[in-house]
């Protein structure tokens, strides 16, 4: 079963029920919600996918381009996996894991938080 939820509305921490945006207490378990400032940015992209997870994947193993397949980027990984004898797509992938964790989250959501 898939739950699927509107713009206006967000899952509780507690049970995981489909709630409206602006509940206090889930209706399903009676559990009081936390509120984010209204200013922040959430930890994961809408997708799933965290900067600081790909940021650590491309460091350590991007000469494997793991870093490109947990992004949704299929072709370049296995480019990565092709010439991954070369050195070159580790330096690569070092470089890019920097990127990604010294971007602020708004350019990474923007850039990888939609596929």
């Amino acid at each position: 079963m898939t739950l699927e939820k509107q713009t206006d509305e967000k899952f509780c921490f507690e049970c995981g029920a489909v709630i409206k945006q602006k509940a206090e207490i889930c209706p399903k378990c009676g559990v009081r919600q936390l509120q984010a400032p209204a200013n922040s940015v959430p930890l994961l992209a809408p997708n799933g996918k965290s900067k600081l997870a790909a940021g650590l994947l491309g460091i350590f193993v991007g000469g494997l381009g793991i870093h490109k397949f947990y992004l949704g980027r299929i072709g370049w990984g296995i480019i990565y996996l092709l010439f991954c004898w070369t050195f070159i797509p580790a330096i690569v992938g070092f470089i890019e894991g920097i990127v990604y964790l010294t971007m602020s989250d708004q350019a990474f959501i923007a850039k990888y938080g939609m596929n």
